[in-house]
């Protein structure tokens, strides 16, 4: 027969597709049950897509053609996070506009998404860089300022020399850049804020960002992820006075069952009380220096710092309000003034860093809390246990201590229970061009005006230059700044920075509902139909960027009575990595990246998809193993040749394992392990090739296969004489009495221990069961002359008679 030739079936077929867009598109209007079925929207880089790319994108391609299969109405979309500083240094570079380059690479990811043969619903692509797509951005903005969500404020910002511009936490992890590499300082400026930390608990009905997660169907890593960052801490607030002094300090701690153990106090460099103290220090030159030295430093940095630095505050003591002792103050660079109180107080003894601290300075080490049932060992003891050299509290458990601790000093008027987090709310003020424009206009007259609503979107101009300055290349633009005060109609001045691109991918999966609408940023109605996300696929790199934005947009939504659910993904998955065959990660600088167009080019998309799919679980990290394609190119020729093996007379054991192939690849694509239905089909094709498969069946088994290779199905489909698509066409059914087995393989078990296996009927009962074990010659050796007190009997796997 002829030749399996993929490039011709794979262009023949995708240009088929192209025509009949239908095929893939979402139905507003059906009643059909819905599926809204997502991929974490890529950044349209310059490299173009990686096989990280492929491997989620066909995850979610099989996942959307099952369901429509199965008679579901499916929202299947694709857009572009087109935001974004790769493109500006670029123009920066070259002088190439952003606007330009960042189009271009999204041509080429088209084309290499569409030569994949993914059934995207392209009718509702959106791109983040368009005005039609981020006045709704700038709407969000004002949406959030109107409601006391956004604000303005002077704060320490991580700020990159290189690139110029201001950075969320997360993106200087390290101390370092994650766009450029480069360092990150620390800098005071005037920035903007959304109220993140507003839903961190419950807020009035809405679930907050915390208790949310229990309800979530997403990976516990990155739930955890989310709990850690956030940082929820219990405890206490106490008041350590300073010795000679009306002042004190507030020092928060979630072990004050540890407070008979305190040896020394810590504060932030930062903390207001140092300036207040800084006659009476003794070392001030050494007190300032290290002051200064930290400013160099980003929270980050100083939080995961390996070694501990600190200087002691000559000339100040401060009291413990449990036993009046008078113990030193450091500053340190590990304590954040702005969480908690930005003071700490140390118990080296039962706590790792303090313990490290107090070792370097050589400060003393109390034991206040013993080990239950373990002796004490030499070094600290972070664990609950039972008090000891802790006066009036000794003998009592930690918990307990805690809450009797608290209480007396609630009574005594020196402190209270608090709960800290670690969460700040989110800057989202960026000094650069290629993001969506702030919608604030600056009046001497007016002050801080909002842009009125009718008048957005406040498009980006082209009259820039993109050289880093500081400010942002917007502040001159004379096109932009020539605006008049919506109140007073005085001359005025627009915001000249732009918005974090993290504020336009923290609502577009709303957009994909209503992607033309030019009244609202999606209609209620649309939203009502297609929203929450089903299932969400992505990188778990981003478990505490974007999906925190986003679940606190969808939360002030519903707050706010916009919508009447509060998460956005009710289902998360990340795909694993896939590294290079070295076992490195891929990358341009090792000369290891996999190019998706070239797999595609030797051994077509079918093989690369099927070939993603089954180099293991979709979320473990997983090898590029080129032998492994060639592998899969082999198993679809062998489909292929499967052509011929068409009989009138198939096995009875052939039709059985069509059905159970059909349960299984349904089974597995829901729960999508992709890699089980992928075995589960060369099963059936090695025994189609030894025996002979029918029409009917290799019909059916085409079907299942056509969400992996939908190329080699839809040729094969045609070929079997059929006019439609076989994307029109049903999931098969499976006949339930054909996947039933005639025999099985029955544990028999003697007092719990395995002694035979006997090959029974599939439909035997527990009578049947007991009779054909008593007859096995290794079973009665086992009960000879005893009694049978029970038998237990689980039907189709084992029978365990007690004796």
């Amino acid at each position: 027969m002829e030749q399996y030739k993929s490039r011709e079936i794979e262009a023949k077929w995708q240009g088929y597709w192209e025509a009949h867009p239908e095929l893939c598109q979402a139905n507003d209007s059906s009643d059909k049950p819905k599926k809204y079925i997502l991929d974490m929207f890529p950044y349209p880089s310059a490299a173009g897509l990686h096989v990280g790319h492929v491997e989620s994108y066909t995850a979610t391609d099989i996942v959307s053609r099952y369901w429509r299969a199965k008679g579901f109405n499916v929202l299947h979309p694709q857009g572009w996070d087109a935001f974004g500083l790769p493109a500006e240094n670029y123009a920066i570079k070259t002088g190439v506009h952003p606007d330009f380059v960042t189009h271009e690479n999204i041509k080429n990811f088209t084309r290499q998404i569409k030569s994949l043969g993914m059934s995207y619903d392209w009718s509702r692509e959106i791109d983040t860089s368009s005005p039609e797509y981020y006045k709704w951005t700038q709407w969000f903005f004002l949406f959030l300022y109107e409601n006391g969500l956004a604000y303005k404020k002077k704060a320490k910002v991580n700020w990159c020399e290189s690139c110029q511009t201001v950075l969320a936490n997360e993106q200087a992890e390290g101390g370092i850049c994650e766009r450029c590499k480069n360092p990150v300082v620390q800098k005071d400026l005037e920035q903007w804020f959304f109220k993140i930390t507003d839903f961190i608990e419950q807020n009035k009905n809405t679930a907050g960002l915390l208790e949310g997660l229990d309800k979530l169907d997403w990976p516990e890593s990155i739930k955890a992820a989310q709990r850690n960052w956030i940082g929820k801490s219990e405890g206490s607030e106490i008041d350590f006075k300073i010795v000679g002094s009306n002042l004190k300090i507030k020092v928060f701690t979630t072990r004050i069952d540890t407070i008979f153990g305190c040896t020394y106090c810590v504060v932030a460099p930062e903390h207001k009380t140092i300036q207040e103290l800084k006659g009476r220090i003794e070392n001030w030159p050494e007190v300032e220096g290290y002051i200064e030295k930290t400013k160099s430093k980003t929270d980050l940095d100083r939080m995961e710092a390996k070694e501990k630095t600190g200087v002691e505050v000559k000339g100040v003591k401060v009291v413990n309000p449990f036993n009046d002792e008078e113990v030193p103050l450091f500053i340190a660079d590990y304590v954040l003034a702005q969480y908690g109180t930005g003071a700490v107080m140390a118990v080296p003894a039962h706590d790792e860093r303090d313990f490290e601290f107090a070792k370097k300075y050589d400060l003393p080490i109390k034991k206040v809390v013993s080990p239950e049932r373990i002796p004490m060992g030499k070094d600290c003891f972070t664990d609950d246990g039972i008090l000891i050299n802790s006066q009036e509290f000794d003998g009592l458990k930690s918990e307990e201590a805690r809450e009797k601790m608290t209480k007396w000093l609630e009574e005594k008027g020196l402190g209270k229970k608090v709960i800290n987090y670690r969460l700040r709310d989110w800057l989202v003020s960026r000094q650069r061009y290629w993001g969506a424009p702030i919608p604030i206009i600056y009046c001497e007259k007016c002050g801080e005006v909002a842009v009125p609503k009718e008048d957005l979107p406040v498009v980006l101009p082209t009259d820039v230059d993109f050289k880093p300055t500081g400010e942002s290349p917007l502040a001159n633009s004379k096109s932009f700044h020539e605006v008049k005060c919506p109140k007073c109609g005085g001359e005025a001045r627009r915001e000249s920075d732009t918005m974090d691109t993290f504020v336009c991918s923290s609502w577009y999966y709303f957009r994909y509902a209503d992607h033309v609408n030019d009244e609202e940023f999606a209609a209620k109605e649309k939203i009502q139909k297609w929203l929450p996300v089903d299932l969400y696929v992505g990188g778990a790199e981003h478990a505490v960027l974007h999906l925190l934005y986003a679940r606190f947009f969808t939360k002030a939504l519903h707050n706010l009575g916009y919508i009447d659910f509060d998460e956005p993904f009710l289902k998360l998955r990340n795909q694993g990595m896939i590294m290079a065959e070295d076992g490195r990660k891929m990358s341009k600088s090792l000369g290891n990246v996999v190019n998706p167009d070239d797999a595609v080019a030797g051994f077509g998309a079918d093989s690369l998809r099927i070939f993603e799919m089954f180099m293991g679980p979709l979320e473990d990290a997983k090898p590029w193993n080129t032998q492994g394609i060639v592998g899969v190119r082999r198993f679809l020729e062998r489909i292929w040749r499967l052509q011929e093996k068409i009989t009138d007379e198939e096995s009875k054991g052939v039709r059985a394992l069509v059905h159970k192939t059909i349960k299984k690849a349904g089974e597995d694509i829901e729960m999508m392990k992709f890699n089980t239905a992928i075995s589960a089909m060369m099963i059936l094709v090695n025994e189609a090739e030894k025996n002979g498969i029918a029409k009917d069946s290799y019909g059916s088994f085409v079907k299942i296969l056509a969400p992996f290779a939908p190329h080699i199905a839809e040729e094969i489909w045609e070929k079997l004489g059929n006019a439609e698509s076989i994307f029109a066409s049903a999931w098969p059914d499976y006949d339930s009495g054909l996947i039933k087995d005639e025999e099985i393989n029955l544990v028999v078990q003697v007092n719990g221990k395995m002694r035979d296996m006997l090959k029974v009927g599939a439909d035997i009962g527990q009578d049947g069961a007991k009779a054909a074990a008593l007859e096995s010659e290794k079973i009665r050796v086992h009960v000879a002359g005893k009694e049978i007190r029970k038998i237990i009997f689980v039907p189709g796997k084992l029978l365990n008679i007690v004796v």
